[in-house]
């Protein structure tokens, strides 16, 4: 069976809650790891076939030190993500040429506003040499702090299911 690993930043849970929601998508066709930023390794495993990276779109990107220090703040000790984020995880992360990857983010629901952190990281995951299966995609939150909008979990399960077969079609 085909084995992905879902890496994700969260600062209020929300992207937490994103990246299961599309672990729980995979499933249908393969096992699946979520990984807390913090806690995954920058040297995959040789036997991952799919990477999916997701995080929050803070100042119009990836988040960086001074965002998540803002971030803090407001989370207080709710926050999911402590230490350093998805860019610098990026920064370091070394994946095998061809590895197949994703990228998700969650944003604030406003109209025209700009920047997306997994436009970020997929530029970042291709400049290392990985290929990108289908475009990154944003789910949608109500605030800085949240909720998700009504249906981005069920969405973001559905995008999980898609990826997968997107991932089966290609071989």
């Amino acid at each position: 069976m085909s084995r992905a690993m879902v890496v994700f930043e969260s600062t209020f849970g929300n992207t937490e809650e994103i990246a299961h929601a599309v672990a729980d998508g995979l499933r249908s066709s393969m096992d699946v790891d979520v990984v807390e930023v913090g806690a995954a390794p920058t040297d995959p495993p040789d036997d991952l076939d799919l990477l999916v990276v997701g995080g929050p779109t803070h100042a119009f990107g990836l988040t960086r030190p001074i965002t998540r220090e803002d971030a803090a703040r407001q989370a207080g000790h709710a926050l999911v993500s402590r230490g350093a984020g998805l860019r610098e995880w990026l920064e370091d992360l070394r994946p095998r040429d061809g590895l197949p990857v994703v990228a998700f983010d969650t944003k604030v629901d406003r109209p025209h506003l700009p920047g997306s952190a997994a436009h970020g990281a997929e530029r970042r995951l291709r400049r290392l040499g990985a290929r990108t299966i289908v475009r990154p995609e944003s789910f949608w939150v109500s605030g800085t702090s949240g909720p998700l909008l009504e249906g981005e979990t069920e969405r973001a399960r559905l995008w999980g299911t898609w990826v997968a077969a997107a991932l089966e079609s290609r071989r």
